[in-house]
């Protein structure tokens, strides 16, 4: 029963992970789920595509309001996915519950990684800004030049989201495709993949894409559980309260995205990312 009301409270950090950064979360409730509430290993995946879909449509809802959402990338990203989406559900199914858990264990060693480094290709960007942003007050130049270095990238951007070129549109499938796989296998809406395909590909703003992956986690999420619709086994008693959790935790987290250092949270959500995927193979290894 302690384990239970534990794991529905740890419900709060894969949401505010959702709202605010757009993925990472998802990595997380499959964790919680096997080693704190005793799912299976499918059961727990089952169970995170239910709770990461709904609590991700919630949030879009957020994020859209904010201007933040492109709902057409976003639908078609996510049904681009569809062809690795069932093949990761068929894999899911007819794998061993151990290799899954370590395969799974290497996904989220491997987000914390992707997710910590990115703050560091994210820096030499953010630091021209940072500094115009200490220049005197009394500088008759010095809004004139804040304003030039916040338009600058806003005009790049909407350059690159148009330039719909074959290579560019080839690499959106892939990277869908991918998307779509690793949401079949490990339940996990893969948003930290769906940002950097759309800021990379596409030149959105880190806002716009994280709102946008919301949107695709929530398709993926969608797919996958329709899927295996036929083969659902858990516990419905369990999955709603940390549905309610996780959902909270996602309103929360779009309504501050905007209110705080998305460096510092990234980095301290990498790093309990790293130590969960650790304990995962470790644990997995050892039972």
């Amino acid at each position: 029963m302690v384990l239970d009301v534990l794991a529905i409270v740890l419900g709060l950090l894969v949401g505010l992970s959702l709202g605010a950064l757009g993925g990472g979360g998802s990595t997380l409730a499959v964790p919680i789920l096997v080693f704190v509430a005793g799912f299976s290993a499918q059961d727990a995946t089952s169970a995170s595509l239910l709770v990461v879909g709904i609590a991700s449509a919630i949030g879009v809802v957020g994020h859209f309001r904010n201007g933040n959402v492109r709902l057409g990338t976003g639908i078609a990203f996510g049904g681009a996915g569809i062809v690795g989406n069932r093949a990761g559900t068929l894999l899911n199914r007819s794998l061993d519950e151990q290799l899954l858990l370590l395969a799974f264990s290497g996904l989220i060693v491997f987000v914390a990684v992707r997710m910590y480094r990115s703050i560091e290709s994210r820096r030499p960007a953010e630091d021209p800004s940072e500094q115009a942003s200490r220049e005197p007050d009394d500088m008759p130049d010095s809004r004139m030049s804040v304003s030039v270095m916040v338009r600058q990238p806003t005009s790049t951007a909407a350059a690159r989201r148009i330039d719909l070129s074959a290579g560019s549109l080839a690499k959106l499938v892939v990277a869908a495709t991918v998307v779509g796989l690793l949401t079949g296998l490990f339940g996990v809406g893969g948003g930290f993949a769906v940002v950097p395909a759309l800021t990379l590909l596409l030149g959105f703003g880190a806002k716009d894409a994280i709102g946008t992956s919301l949107v695709v986690i929530a398709i993926n999420a969608a797919l996958a559980l329709a899927m295996r619709s036929n083969d659902i086994g858990f516990d419905w008693n369990l999955v709603l309260p940390f549905l309610a959790t996780v959902t909270t935790g996602v309103l929360v987290g779009s309504a501050v995205a905007h209110q705080v250092k998305a460096d510092s949270l990234t980095r301290s959500f990498s790093i309990m990312l790293g130590v969960v995927g650790v304990y995962t193979a470790a644990s997995t290894l050892l039972a």
